[in-house]
């Protein structure tokens, strides 16, 4: 069993509201949760309104699937998040 942390930043610019922050990071927690071999939360900047950060556990059978299941998830992100991914950093364990 292979194991990877993924952590993203993300710039929300002219975010003006934790409110806003939810509805604009909304879903995030329930697309990625939803697979077995992912685990996602909120881990950082919690109460700045600009900004955003994502922690997420991935395990695989091999460290090639745990790659590409991170890979994926920042490519989801990219595309589907109404903000700019600043930094994605992988540590695996």
């Amino acid at each position: 069993m292979h194991l990877a942390v993924l952590t993203v930043k993300i710039a929300l610019p002219s975010c003006r509201s934790l409110k806003e922050k939810r509805q604009r990071m909304g879903g995030l927690h329930e697309r990625f949760g939803r697979q077995p071999s992912i685990a996602v939360c909120e881990s950082g900047d919690l109460d700045r309104h600009d900004a955003s950060e994502w922690t997420f556990v991935v395990v695989g059978m091999s460290s090639r699937d745990v790659a590409s299941l991170c890979s994926e998830i920042e490519d989801r992100l990219q595309r589907t998040v109404d903000g700019r991914v600043l930094e994605a950093t992988r540590e695996f364990l």
